[in-house]
């Protein structure tokens, strides 16, 4: 039995940047010496890729799929450091390999996801990822993805800035004329960033801040205030218009609206369509980006 204590795990943690399961072994393998477990670690690449890990990834690409039959679909964001990486095959490989992966498992978040076998591999997706890592040379993170089932249209934006998925309750999922109808509504949300699908959506909080800045507004115009309200309720027509897909009008035709395409094509098709979900991941949204001053990196070092 190797020798070695809780603290030295947590050395050795501190030293590498590794798992706590990952160092626990390197000890065992090493029979408690700090520096062959280092060494361990290094030669499996580990060390490597939790040096990677402690690096800013707000590149990379979203991405979004279906199965064929468009009955599943998932949209899904992997990041790496640089725009560059995005436009690798290898990785952009890998990016698909993860969604197929959630499609065929059903994980139930990220960490699942990497303790899945990956899809056409006999490997996991963790396993993968590590020698994506060592290979490419970045940090590469799997950040989140959303799994739908029903009919799904998917549509990726500019190679990957943005990715979205669109779930429907239709019975004409098998029509290419459907599918075309779900790409044009596909685009406008990832054109115009909906943040709600109907205006039942909206949460109260939100309706009653709009309300009390739009009243504000009026008020400050010189409107009396006796009016004021009736005047809100007209511009809260407009709010629904620009936040709420189905209120919003058709990029393609802009005197219809979003329902009134869905109708249209609805029956075109003699069918029935309803919008129910949708989301749209675009790259790097949220993560903070490092900022490089190179001026300031020049004054330290000359100190």
């Amino acid at each position: 039995m190797a020798s070695f204590t809780a603290k030295d795990v947590k050395a050795l943690r501190e030293q590498t940047g590794c798992g706590m399961m990952d160092c626990k072994k390197a000890l065992v393998e090493a029979d408690g010496d700090m520096e062959k477990a280092v060494d361990f670690l290094r030669e499996q690449g580990l060390a490597k890729q939790a040096k990677k890990a402690s690096r800013v990834a707000a590149e990379g690409m979203a991405f979004a799929m279906t199965t064929e039959d468009h009955k599943k679909g998932v949209v899904i964001e992997v990041n790496a450091e640089t725009d560059f990486v995005a436009k690798n095959a290898d990785f952009q490989a890998f990016v698909n390999t993860c969604a197929q992966t959630v499609i065929d498992n059903n994980p139930a978040d990220v960490e699942a996801l990497l303790a899945c076998n990956a899809s056409g591999t006999d490997k996991t997706v963790a396993e993968l990822l590590q020698e994506k890592v060592l290979v490419i040379g970045e940090n590469i993170q799997i950040r989140r993805f959303k799994l739908m089932e029903g009919a799904c249209v998917a549509y990726v934006h500019a190679g990957g800035v943005i990715g979205v998925l669109v779930n429907f309750k239709t019975d004409l999922a098998d029509k290419p004329e459907f599918v075309t109808y779900g790409k044009d509504v596909a685009m406008q949300i990832a054109a115009l960033n909906t943040p709600y699908l109907k205006e039942s959506d909206v949460p109260a909080e939100v309706l009653e801040h709009e309300k009390e800045i739009m009243k504000a507004e009026v008020v400050n115009s010189g409107k009396p205030e006796a009016i004021a309200d009736k005047i809100v309720m007209g511009k809260i027509g407009k709010f629904y218009k620009e936040n709420c897909l189905l209120d919003q009008a058709f990029v393609k035709e802009n005197k219809i609206s979003v329902q009134q395409y869905t109708n249209n094509t609805a029956k075109e098709l003699g069918g029935s369509i309803e919008i129910t979900e949708f989301v749209r991941f675009e790259k790097g949204e949220g993560i903070e980006k490092r900022e490089d001053d190179f001026a300031a990196e020049v004054a330290a070092m000359t100190k």
